[in-house]
Formats: C-alpha cells, structure tokens, sequence
C-alpha cells in the first residue's frame, strides 16, 4: 500500500469567485500545489503535465460538464489513476451515488466551508490509499 502525500490538487471550477476562494483554502490553509482551471476542457489539456495526486471536479459546467470531464479523463492513461472526487450542491444521495458509479471517489458539498475544504480533501485522499 503506498502512503505518497498529498500535493497537487487539480481543481476544475467554471466561477471564478468559487475557484479563487478553494485556492486560497487549499494553498494557504492547506499547503497544497493547486492548478486551477476553468472548464473541463481546460483541465483535460493541463492535467498531463501538471500530475495531479487528486481532481477536484465541479459537476455544474457549460460545454463539458463534470460527468463529462471525467469520463474524458479516465480514457487518458497518465489522469486515469488519479482518484476525482466532484464538488456540488447536488448532494441528494441518489446524485452521491450516481456519481460514484460513474467512478468518482466521493463528493465534498458546495458551499464548502473554506477552512475544513483542506481537511476534506486529505480526508479524501487518505480513504483512496
């Protein structure tokens, strides 16, 4: 079992409040590596080189919505291991559990509490190691 540590935080957000907002949570709260980005697409073309250990994926977006994005990237093998795990208000747990049939590992509710987001997304990646 490996127990490599968390870093990079790919996070995948359309709103350019919400995005600067789990930013500063995560780099200044958290001590994360975050490489934001606006839209799915965004994300399918800096994801390689920027490695992710985790992907924060927002689920509400135009054009290439957050189901969307991560069927796209669990078809590229260098984002295909990388646990994702969607960020919405849709937390009803039929949405929870369609989600995670579609291979996400869990979702953090919107609106997240900035101060906890760092503690979430550890919890997160700890349950996948």
């Amino acid at each position: 079992m490996s127990h490599k540590n968390l870093n990079r935080i790919l996070y995948v957000e359309d709103d350019a409040d919400i995005r600067e907002i789990a930013q500063l949570a995560l780099e200044v709260v958290g001590g994360f590596n975050v490489l934001l980005c606006a839209s799915g697409q965004q994300a399918l073309e800096q994801a390689g080189d920027f490695a992710p250990d985790l992907i924060l994926l927002d689920v509400m977006m135009p054009d290439m919505d957050g189901p969307t994005t991560l069927k796209a990237m669990q078809q590229q093998a260098e984002l295909a291991h990388i646990p994702i795990a969607f960020m919405t208000a849709k937390t009803q747990p039929q949405a929870v559990a369609a989600y995670k049939a579609l291979g996400a590992v869990d979702v953090i509710a919107k609106p997240f509490d900035p101060m906890r987001l760092p503690q979430q997304v550890t919890d997160i990646w700890q349950s996948c190691q």
